[in-house]
């Protein structure tokens, strides 16, 4: 895979998988905060800050679900790369349709951002990325992080009082959101880029024992946490809503469609109806990146036209206790 070695672009310098053929995520590199703090190098403020993101990617998208549900459209600018990643990473194409230019520099590819933001940089070049405009430079690019700091440290520039990390529930979100995150969230990429048969049939495993314990979890409680939706939902929509269409298919995750679930799926749907979530999904992107970007997985680019679920379809989830308050979501 492709990453930047000290400053420089390099097709050849990062493994995907270990030595037993299992997928390897590397960690990411820009770890700084925003904090509502005098002191803090990075405050919130509208109009400071920007991200980088793609509309195809599961964690990039996690972090447009916040930004949209805390009213934050206006606070923080947004540009959108090609779906389709090549050999040079992801680029700035904008006569594509959901695409956009660079606003700020007029870059062409996504890693002269990272380079101005450290000439000798040596890391793989994600989204998203949140940007500084006043410092000129990236701030954080790890989505679990961004996610935080837009639900946490914007409470005075949001136009939204919804909270998704609200007191009494931040020990049990955090908690959801470590059980998930291996099993499901990377759950289908241990799947996807397994290089050996047991790195496969032990990640598939995994992730359906880990759906099938949350399909009962859902059985008697609206969301993950219990009666109100938070982070831990959000982390979790951004891989059920790419399921079906990609991942049970591309990835080789076809034990189940979610579809099948008896609460999973209906609780999907009442996730894509909320006020301000659905218009965060883009699906031409999200098959166009996954079937034409893995040439290792899918060496003839087809993009299937199906399955297409209906992610508008009654659900009846809101007769389990709880929600979010209509009156909360007014200015999404």
């Amino acid at each position: 895979m492709n990453m930047l070695v000290d400053g420089e672009w390099r097709t050849d310098a990062y493994q995907s998988t270990n030595e037993d053929g299992e997928f390897d995520r590397q960690d990411t590199t820009f770890r700084d905060r925003i904090e509502d703090d005098p002191d803090a190098r990075f405050q919130p403020e509208a109009g400071r800050y920007h991200l980088y993101v793609s509309l195809a990617c599961p964690w990039a998208h996690r972090t447009l679900l916040v930004r949209a549900l805390k009213g934050l459209t206006d606070a923080i600018s947004v540009d959108v790369v090609d779906p389709y990643r090549g050999d040079d990473g992801w680029q700035f194409t904008p006569e594509k349709e959901g695409c956009t230019e660079d606003s700020l520099y007029g870059a062409d590819y996504l890693r002269e951002l990272y380079v101005k933001a450290d000439p000798d940089a040596t890391c793989r070049v994600t989204v998203p990325v949140l940007w500084d405009k006043q410092e000129e430079t990236i701030v954080n690019n790890e989505s679990e992080e961004i996610l935080r700091m837009l639900d946490t440290a914007f409470d005075g520039v949001a136009a939204s009082d919804v909270d998704l990390y609200p007191d009494g529930y931040q020990d049990e979100v955090d908690r959801i959101i470590d059980d998930i995150y291996d099993p499901i969230n990377n759950g289908v990429y241990r799947a996807g880029f397994a290089n050996t048969q047991d790195a496969y049939d032990d990640a598939v495993e995994e992730l359906f024992d880990a759906l099938d314990h949350w399909d009962s979890v859902l059985e008697d409680q609206r969301y993950l946490a219990g009666d109100r939706l938070t982070e831990a939902d959000i982390c979790m929509f951004t891989t059920l809503v790419r399921f079906d269409e990609v991942y049970h298919t591309h990835f080789q995750c076809n034990h189940q469609f979610i579809r099948e679930y008896d609460n999973l799926w209906p609780y999907l749907r009442d996730l894509y109806q909320t006020p301000g979530v659905a218009e965060t999904v883009d699906m031409d992107h999200i098959t166009e990146h996954y079937y034409t970007t893995h040439p290792d997985v899918s060496p003839k680019r087809i993009i299937p036209v199906g399955p297409d679920p209906d992610f508008e379809a009654a659900h009846d989830r809101d007769e389990l206790p709880g929600g979010v308050p209509e009156d909360l979501l007014a200015t999404v």
